[in-house]
C-alpha cells in the first residue's frame, strides 16, 4: 500500500483517533488482570504504567489547545510527575483499586477529550508542541502514533495480538513523517519510523521524532 502525495493526501481526522483509541481500549480488555505489572515491550514501564503514560499523551494534547489563546511557547502549566524513579512523568494516573478495567476507562475518557478538541477547534488553530507548532489534525495524528506504538508495547507485554488499520497508519504517516519511505508496508513503517522495528533497506533508528507543523 503506497501513501498519498503531498498534493492529495486525505487528512488526519477525529474519526480516525476515535478509531484508534476504541481498538486499543478493545484489545486491551482481554489482558489477564495478573499481567499488568509485566514489561511494556522495550519501554522501562510496566504495563499499567504504560496505559497511564498514553492516557496522559491524550489528556496533554487536549489540553494544550484547550485555553482561548492556545500557549505557543510551552506546555499548559499542568504538574507532570513520576510516582516512582524511572516511571513516566504524568498528570494523570488511574486509580489502582478501580482495576484494569477503570485504568482502561481512563484511557477512553482522555481519547474523547482528544477527539472533542479535534472535532471542535477551528483548522487554524495552533498550540505548542515540541516537535513543532500544530494544529487539530497535527494533534490528532500525534495522539494516534501515541495510541498506536503504545499498544504496541502493550500487546508485547501481555501476548496480545495488534494490527491497526493500514489507511490510518499510511495517513499518519504522510501528515508527521515526511521522510518515511512512502512504498512499505505503512504499520511496519509506523513502527519503523518510531525506533520499534526493522525495514528492508532502511537501518533501524536508534533516533526519532515527528513533524507536527502543518505543512504547506
Amino acid at each position: 500500500m503506497s501513501r498519498s502525495t503531498k498534493s492529495d493526501r486525505s487528512p488526519v481526522t477525529a474519526d480516525d483517533l476515535d478509531l484508534a483509541v476504541q481498538l486499543a481500549v478493545a484489545l486491551l480488555g482481554d489482558a489477564p488482570a495478573a499481567a499488568w505489572d509485566r514489561k511494556a515491550g522495550s519501554l522501562e514501564w510496566d504495563c499499567w504504567e504504560t496505559v497511564e503514560h498514553l492516557s496522559d499523551d491524550l489528556f496533554a494534547y487536549a489540553v494544550q489547545m484547550g485555553p482561548r489563546t492556545p500557549p505557543l511557547a510551552g506546555e499548559v502549566p499542568f504538574v507532570w510527575e513520576s510516582r516512582r524513579p524511572g516511571g513516566p512523568a504524568n498528570a494523570i494516573h488511574a486509580d489502582r483499586a478501580a482495576g484494569p478495567a477503570g485504568l482502561l476507562q481512563t484511557l477512553e475518557a482522555s481519547g474523547a477529550l482528544l477527539v472533542a478538541m479535534v472535532r471542535t477547534k477551528p483548522p487554524e488553530t495552533r498550540a505548542y508542541h515540541g516537535f513543532g507548532i500544530a494544529d487539530p489534525e497535527g494533534f490528532a495524528a500525534m495522539g494516534i502514533v501515541e495510541t498506536l506504538v503504545h499498544t504496541y508495547d502493550l500487546a508485547q507485554g501481555l501476548d496480545l495480538a495488534w494490527h491497526p488499520p493500514a489507511d490510518v497508519c499510511a495517513r499518519v504517516l504522510t501528515r508527521l513523517f515526511p521522510d518515511a519511505p512512502e512504498t512499505t508496508d505503512p504499520w511496519t513503517t509506523l513502527l519503523w519510523a518510531t525506533g520499534r522495528a526493522e525495514l528492508p533497506g532502511h537501518p533501524k533508528l536508534t533516533t526519532w521524532r515527528w513533524y507536527g507543523s502543518p505543512r504547506p
